[in-house]
């Protein structure tokens, strides 16, 4: 009688035992571990990209925060807007008319005085504020987002005092309208190379010291 070695019987059972259980991996879905939750945003991505809205969106970012002034600051422990805050708004409002197929997003801030979740809520108040004037002037609330508050996390000056220029809303391009018809068609280049409304205004119209007018030339 022939003895079946002791460590091939041995071998033999860990390949049986093997084979019962599923490889470590194998019992997920196909493409779990390459999916992560991020593969539609890659994809988005491409097709922004292909399509030249990304481009689009950051050349329109650059256009806006180059031509008018895009911060407002706020009084200490204050969401009311001033004189000078309502005057950039209302350029931010003109700017934003002539582009109803972009998106808008107003970012709130604060300095550091005072506790972290109130200066959130006051930062958040302030974006609100914001809002609600270029909503008054003219602007969809479809168009304009005032739901990220940075608090007191993002200051421009680094000081744990009292600092006007740190009390901020930001306004921001954040995209555009879904179901705007130049979007929908893709033609954001348009978007991009429209002339302004003002354009076609004058500079200016001084007058002489006898009442002339004088012409300006462009």
């Amino acid at each position: 009688m022939t003895r079946f070695p002791i460590t091939a019987a041995l071998a033999m059972g860990l390949v049986i035992a093997g084979c019962s259980k599923t490889p470590e991996g194998f019992d997920r879905p196909a493409g779990a571990l390459i999916d992560t939750g991020h593969f539609g945003n890659a994809t988005m991505n491409n097709h922004q990209l292909m399509t030249g809205e990304k481009q689009i969106i950051y050349d329109m970012s650059q256009r806006f925060a180059s031509e008018v002034m895009t911060t407002v600051n706020f009084a200490f422990n204050s969401a009311e807007l001033d004189h000078g805050a309502r005057d950039t708004l209302r350029e931010q409002a003109q700017w934003i008319r002539q582009f109803p197929e972009i998106r808008f997003r107003v970012y709130g801030h604060t300095d550091k005085v005072g506790g972290d979740a109130f200066n959130k809520r006051l930062g958040l108040r302030r974006a609100h504020a914001v809002v609600n004037y270029l909503a008054s002037q003219g602007i969809s609330k479809s168009r304009l987002e005032a739901v990220v508050s940075y608090g007191e996390t993002q200051p421009l000056i680094v000081t744990e005092g009292r600092e006007r220029r740190n009390r901020r809303t930001v306004t921001e391009v954040s995209g555009f309208v879904a179901r705007h018809p130049t979007v929908m068609d893709g033609k954001y280049a348009e978007v991009i190379y429209r002339e302004y409304i003002r354009s076609a205004e004058p500079v200016s119209g001084l007058t002489g010291l006898q009442g002339q007018d004088l012409a300006v030339t462009q």
